[in-house]
């Protein structure tokens, strides 16, 4: 079962067929597809902390150790934590699918 995406909360318009593509691009985390079902999101859509260059805050975010800390402040990693419980794949472990 896929839980609400990233995209889907920030409406940022950058999944494929976004209304922003055309002017931002295709995010990698809607795209990503070796986390696709982590923490029961679409792609990496409830693993985005842990793919680079994705798009957050009108800028794009870098890799994940210069990312992390910005994310870990938004409402909707905490979000995806509290609704993954004991369920919750850890970026460690996100980052090794990654690889």
């Amino acid at each position: 079962m896929s839980l609400i995406n990233c995209w889907e909360v920030k409406k940022c318009g950058r999944e494929p067929g976004g209304a922003k593509v055309a002017e931002l691009g295709v995010c990698p985390a809607s795209t990503e597809t070796k986390v696709n079902g982590v923490n029961r999101g679409k792609n990496g859509g409830r693993a985005c902390w842990a793919v680079k260059c994705t798009f957050c805050g009108g800028q794009v975010q870098g890799s994940y150790a210069a990312k992390l800390a910005n994310c870990m402040k938004c409402q909707f990693y905490k979000d995806v934590l509290k609704e993954e419980g004991k369920s919750y794949m850890s970026s460690r472990q996100i980052l090794k699918k990654l690889g």
